[in-house]
């Protein structure tokens, strides 16, 4: 069978999306397994591949790690990534050691395009920068108010500037083509209003009414801090078909032991928490949190961030509803959130500040359009054109198509970015929690009988709890052990012994020290007495952890 090619300088529709997944499925049947875990409203499959070797044991007895991709409409890097990421792991299998060893150790799980409704509006002309599922589309859950639509038929829906004496934005003085906040207390120029390009139904002829949309936003659909006053938060979490699919993968699959769901805006990693300041978390957690955020930063060039202290603009607005505060606060479950590409960054501009709704001053403007009219012409900036508005009269149409520049890359830089993040996740998926039978010790006594001594370890980066707060909500599975014998019977101690949690390596940040955080054990060991009730007999040691695996170990007697 030949190779399945993926162009990755490009962005894929529905069916090229499902062609290449099916595609990789049928390609490489060993290590992988595609089906859908929903129905869009508009009848679209949100397609799940599940990665591993099934010969080295079933799924579920490995950690997890989880990957999503385009819960909002507009954002098409995430879907390339994810997509990447299937591909990367399926192609490299046996030629990459690294890549081979997590696929045959470990499980992936990843979601392409949780939306693809949405994507699918976002990709086809007229371009707008829109986050919606199929609920509704752009304009129909609209009575009233300004409803963004290509009245000059350009293919894209961009801005409207409508000539205002008090309007907020002014020309630029030495680029016309872009606008600039007018100064406190400056007066006597020429000022506009800026709108979204679009018709207003029941214009009163006075107020510009801008409503949110209710279907919008659903990473606020799910149930941690859920509120109906979120913007595109649904009638109740989980209302939206596709987040009630994600949902049921997350607790279908207690052995996801990392996460990452991608996003565009900026180029960060998102950690928690979305509510609460560092000083409010689990010291521990947010230690962990940032150690391997700094692998990320490497990998990736982008900082690791909170989403609350440093991405959220006004504190009193906090974001309720999420994926990663919910897998985390509730679950314990080690989740990032990656912001895929930095136009501003790319364009040379210094990092200040992560939230950034638009540029921040006139230089930065000037230096971002210049970027953008070089790189990406007319798909990434639309100049102005006259138009003679319905309700508002003359005005100008155009400006930056925001879905392709700030949101997405150009596709001449879109499979740099999907190989760096992959790699990140690769590197978080192997910190998992790793459990082994590290030696099953059998001892004649006489008499046919045997002490068995199994030691069990945690051979991973995490531990097997993966979070304090995964203690703290007593969500934290202990580690298991089970002696079954074969000929055999057992004198002492239950065949199955609870040893708690078992600590990883991220605990041992530095030598010990009696005023650093305390070791806690990594290894321990379980004895059992039993009796050979024939020649031949045999036990069997199993060692698992929900998050860490299943490992056994049989020996003689």
């Amino acid at each position: 069978m030949p190779k399945v090619d993926i162009a990755f300088d490009t962005y894929h529709d529905y069916d090229a999306m499902t062609a290449h997944l099916k595609a990789l499925a049928a390609k490489y049947p060993g290590l992988c397994t595609l089906t859908s875990i929903a129905k869009s409203f508009r009848g679209r499959e949100v397609w799940f591949m599940t990665i591993t070797n099934p010969e080295t044991g079933p799924a579920l007895e490995k950690p997890g790690f989880y990957i999503d991709a385009q819960i909002h409409a507009e954002e098409h890097a995430t879907s390339a990534t994810a997509l990447y990421a299937c591909w990367y792991l399926l192609t490299r299998y046996g030629h990459d050691a690294e890549v081979t060893r997590l696929v045959d150790q470990q499980v992936f799980y990843i979601i392409p395009r949780i939306n693809p409704d949405g994507a699918e509006y976002a990709l086809t002309a007229p371009y707008h920068p829109w986050c919606g599922n199929g609920r509704f589309l752009p304009g129909e859950d609209r009575i009233d108010g300004l409803i963004p639509q290509d009245i000059n038929g350009d293919g894209y829906i961009v801005q409207m500037r409508v000539p205002d004496p008090r309007g907020e934005w002014k020309k630029d003085p030495d680029e016309p083509r872009i606008l600039v906040q007018r100064e406190p207390g400056e007066e006597g120029g020429e000022y506009y209003r800026l709108y979204p390009e679009g018709l207003i139904e029941n214009y009163d002829g006075v107020h510009v009414q801008i409503d949110p949309q209710e279907d919008g936003n659903m990473n606020r659909n799910f149930p941690i801090n859920w509120s109906p006053q979120e913007y595109g938060a649904g009638a109740y979490p989980f209302s939206e078909p596709e987040a009630m699919g994600m949902g049921q993968v997350i607790l279908n699959h207690p052995n996801i032991a990392g996460m990452c769901a991608y996003h565009t805006h900026g180029g960060i990693i998102l950690r928690p928490s979305m509510m609460k300041f560092d000083a409010e978390m689990s010291p521990p957690d947010l230690a962990l949190y940032k150690d391997l955020g700094a692998v990320g930063e490497r990998l990736t060039g982008y900082p690791t961030i909170s989403t609350y202290e440093e991405f959220t603009p006004d504190k009193s607005k906090a974001r309720h509803g999420s994926l990663k505060d919910w897998v985390y606060e509730e679950m314990g479950i080690i989740c990032f959130s990656t912001e895929l590409w930095d136009l501003e960054r790319t364009a040379g501009v210094p990092k200040e500040g992560y939230y950034n709704l638009g540029p921040r001053d006139a230089a930065t403007t000037r230096q971002v359009f210049d970027w953008v009219v070089e790189h990406l012409g007319a798909h990434g900036f639309r100049d102005w054109e006259p138009f003679d508005h319905p309700q508002l009269g003359p005005v100008e149409i155009g400006g930056m198509v925001y879905i392709w520049s700030y949101r997405n890359p150009p596709g001449t830089l879109l499979e740099e970015i999907c190989h760096n993040n992959v790699l990140f996740n690769l590197r978080h998926a192997a910190a998992a929690p790793r459990i082994a039978v590290d030696s099953l010790d059998v001892e004649a006594l006489g008499a046919d009988l045997h002490k068995v001594t199994a030691v069990v370890s945690n051979h991973g980066y995490l531990p097997t709890n993966l979070s304090d707060v995964a203690v703290q909500n007593g969500v934290a599975k202990p580690v298991s052990v089970t002696l079954d014998c074969d000929g055999a019977d057992l004198l002492m101690t239950p065949d199955t012994v609870a040893l708690g949690n078992l600590a990883g390596r991220n605990e041992r940040r530095y030598a010990y020290s009696n005023w650093g955080q305390q070791w806690s054990p990594v290894t321990k060991k379980v004895e059992w007495l039993v009796r050979a009730t024939r020649p031949g007999a045999a036990v069997t040691v199993t060692a698992a952890s929900e998050k860490g695996g299943t490992h056994r170990e049989t020996a003689g007697l």
